[in-house]
C-alpha cells in the first residue's frame, strides 16, 4: 500500500505526494493551473476547431486526482459540446482521499468532482448530458483502447519512475488510436520521449510550460 500525502500547492489546489516514490501527482507550484495549462488549453481547446464530428473523445492516461477530468467536464458543459472521456488509473484514490482535495469547494462546482470520483468503474457513466465518463483500472500496457480519440492526456508518472510507459511501443499504439489532426499532450519534454513520439509518426512541438515547468510537449497526428 502506497503512503499518500496531500499537499496544498501555490494556487490553492491540492496535489498528492507518494514519499517512497519521491513523486507528486501535480506541480507544487499549482495543481490546478498545471492541469489547465497542459491538458485543457494545450490539448482540448487546441483540437476543438479540428473536430467535425459531434462527440469529442478524450483518453487520459492517469486519472489521478481527477483534476484533468473535472476541468474538461466543466468546459464541455460550458461550451455545450459532447465529450466522451475514457481514463485509466491502476491505483485510484478512495472517496475519502478524493474529498481531502476539496476540488468542488475550490471551483464551486457543486458535487461534480465527487461525482467523477464516485462514478462506477468499467462502464460508461453519464455525469452530465455533455459529459460521459468511463474509468478503467487496466494498466496501459494491457489495455485495449475501445475507440479513436481526438485528444490524449498523457499524465503517467515521469519516465524515470515508469520508463515502460514512455516507449515507442506505447506511443505507436496511441498514435494508431488518435484521429487525424488529433493530439497527445504531456508535461514531459525529455529528449527520449520526443524521439519516441517522432519515431512513430507524431509531429512534436515543445511549448512553454506552466509555472515551475519550462517546457511541455504537444504531439500532433497530421492528416496524410
Amino acid at each position: 500500500m502506497m503512503t499518500k500525502q496531500f499537499l496544498l500547492t501555490e494556487d490553492g489546489s491540492y496535489t498528492v505526494a507518494i514519499p517512497e516514490m519521491n513523486v507528486t501527482y501535480h506541480n507544487i507550484h499549482g495543481a490546478l493551473q498545471e492541469s489547465v495549462h497542459i491538458y485543457l488549453q494545450t490539448g482540448f481547446l487546441y483540437v476543438l476547431p479540428f473536430v467535425t464530428h459531434q462527440t469529442i473523445s478524450v483518453f487520459e492516461m492517469g486519472f489521478g486526482t481527477g483534476f484533468n477530468a473535472l476541468i474538461t467536464a466543466l468546459e464541455a458543459i460550458k461550451l455545450k459540446r459532447q465529450v466522451y472521456y475514457y481514463t485509466t488509473e491502476a491505483f485510484p484514490l478512495t472517496i475519502q482521499e478524493a474529498q481531502i482535495l476539496q476540488q468542488d469547494q475550490l471551483l464551486n462546482t457543486g458535487n461534480l468532482a465527487l461525482q467523477l470520483h464516485q462514478a462506477s468503474w468499467e462502464q460508461d457513466v453519464v455525469i452530465n448530458p455533455n459529459f460521459i465518463l468511463h474509468k478503467t483500472k487496466w494498466s496501459l500496457l494491457d489495455l485495449t483502447l475501445p475507440r479513436q480519440f481526438d485528444v490524449v492526456y498523457f499524465d503517467a508518472f515521469a519516465p524515470t519512475i515508469q520508463p515502460e510507459l514512455w516507449t515507442e511501443v506505447v506511443f505507436a499504439n496511441l498514435y494508431k488510436h488518435i484521429n487525424q489532426n488529433g493530439v497527445l499532450v504531456t508535461y514531459s519534454s525529455k529528449g527520449s520521449v520526443r524521439r519516441a513520439m517522432k519515431a512513430v509518426g507524431f509531429e512534436v512541438e515543445k511549448l512553454a510550460g506552466p509555472k515551475g515547468k519550462a517546457e511541455i510537449v504537444r504531439a500532433i497526428k497530421r492528416s496524410t
